[in-house]
């Protein structure tokens, strides 16, 4: 089952956090927020470099999901100019991940030569929107089931600012819908 495909925001929860197996470390945290002195006084550990890979997969399959949207022709300006930033971004987390699972002495993934998305349902631009839209959703509902569970006060504030970056996107790509941007007081 694909995290990115999943509807429901709590099978995208359970799916992330079923997959990683256990929390990022500290020295992860570390890592990543490009303090590698901090990570090494923490002691990475394999499953680290496991988890980050889980994360890395999802960020490779996110990039794939926004190029199908970006080659579908389905798109016009300035809807495309969005997927192509929100493109960026997972590319930017993808290299950053990539880069910590090395220094951990892990072998990053690499991404799929074909995914599993559903291309025969995207026949207009709002299709595409919409998948977007809850690609994102689902984003943001696993980093919030991941973020309380975090023992470590570093990891749960980096968690949380992808968190952040992912409920951008989808309150970005609802108002592209012509959606309120922010549909309710808390995220479920």
């Amino acid at each position: 089952m694909s995290f990115l495909l999943m509807p429901d925001p709590v099978a995208a929860r359970r799916f992330f956090l079923g997959r990683s197996g256990s929390l990022l470390s500290g020295a992860a945290v570390a890592l990543l927020a490009g303090k590698p002195a901090l990570a090494a006084q923490a002691g990475a550990s394999a499953g680290d470099a496991q988890i980050l890979n889980t994360a890395l997969g999802a960020e490779l399959e996110a990039i794939a999901a926004y190029q199908v949207g970006a080659e579908s022709q389905l798109l016009q300006k300035p809807a495309l100019d969005l997927a192509l930033l929100f493109q960026g971004h997972h590319k930017e987390h993808a290299e950053l991940l990539a880069r910590t699972i090395e220094k951990l002495g892990g072998k990053p993934v690499a991404a799929k030569s074909k995914y599993s998305f559903p291309v025969e349902q995207l026949k207009s631009q709002a299709d595409v929107l919409r998948f977007a839209a809850g690609l994102e959703q689902g984003a943001v509902s696993a980093y919030l089931g991941a973020v309380p569970l975090f023992g470590n006060r570093d990891l749960a504030k980096a968690a949380a600012s992808i968190l952040g970056d992912e409920a951008m996107h989808w309150a970005a790509l609802r108002q592209a819908l012509g959606m309120p941007p922010v549909p309710t007081a808390f995220v479920a």
